[in-house]
């Protein structure tokens, strides 16, 4: 398979449509291209993406941004397909996919922050940029560390795709190209991304939390109920049949 069962919705229906042929180009040339330098030239081309914001107009550092999110699944791809697939190039290609995360929002906060009309639009503009980053920053921060607390990833138990690194990437998009005709969508791309972010992340905790906390809760009681009435049972036939009233009382009988 050369996605990946994590994929979100525009990364399955979208991104990998236009992915998978270049991928597949270029291991039929027979290049060998290390799966890791792949990563680090789609890095390069997305931080491009975000400083495009500050130098040129925001819709077309929005095409840029979602060039950027279709190249970021070539690398994978890549290392799927030729079997090159380590544990390092994973945590390689996620750590610098937040700094690519990271040089986008910070450019599109950059971009809305020119339109801004007084100190207090500049707060405001400043508040939710911090509000969409640090959310952004904790959806993958959840998923990294679910899956290495709990062995799983939120969407292998039911989690909620609400805004997943290509989700996120696509609204920079939508909201960058509909700024053409609009300047203040830049500033609703940050609320969107930041409400949806935050939302994203409670959603999966209660989903982790019901999964794993509170089915280990009922479990240990469970357990704990079934270990005492084999006390009882094994208690009475120690002391006999007519004993049994005696037992419970001893054991204190609470059910």
């Amino acid at each position: 398979m050369i996605g990946k069962p994590t994929d979100g919705p525009i990364s399955r229906y979208i991104n990998r449509k236009l992915s998978a042929p270049i991928s597949r180009f270029i291991v039929s040339r027979r290049w060998d291209v290390d799966p890791n330098i792949v990563t680090i030239m789609t890095t390069v081309f997305g931080i491009i993406a975000g400083a495009l914001y500050v130098i040129t107009y925001p819709w077309i550092a929005g095409i840029m941004v979602q060039l950027a999110s279709v190249l970021d699944g070539v690398d994978g791809e890549i290392a799927r397909i030729t079997n090159k697939q380590s544990k390092f190039g994973g945590f390689f290609d996620s750590l610098l996919d937040r700094f690519v995360d990271i040089a986008i929002l910070i450019g599109l906060s950059v971009s809305a922050l020119v339109i801004s009309e007084g100190p207090n639009e500049v707060k405001v503009i400043f508040f939710l940029s911090m509000i969409a980053l640090s959310g952004s920053l904790l959806v993958s921060f959840m998923n990294a560390r679910s899956e290495a607390s709990l062995g799983t990833h939120p969407s292998k138990v039911g989690g909620v795709p609400l805004a997943t690194r290509d989700i996120r990437l696509f609204i920079v998009f939508i909201g960058s190209i509909i700024s053409a005709f609009y300047v203040e969508a830049l500033i609703w791309t940050l609320i969107v991304v930041g409400v949806m972010t935050y939302t994203h992340v409670l959603l999966n905790l209660g989903i982790l939390s019901k999964r794993f906390w509170i089915r280990k809760e009922n479990r240990a009681l469970i357990h704990k109920e079934s270990a005492r009435n084999i006390g009882v049972a094994e208690l009475e036939e120690v002391c006999g049949g007519s004993s049994g009233r005696a037992t419970k009382e001893i054991l204190g009988d609470d059910r």
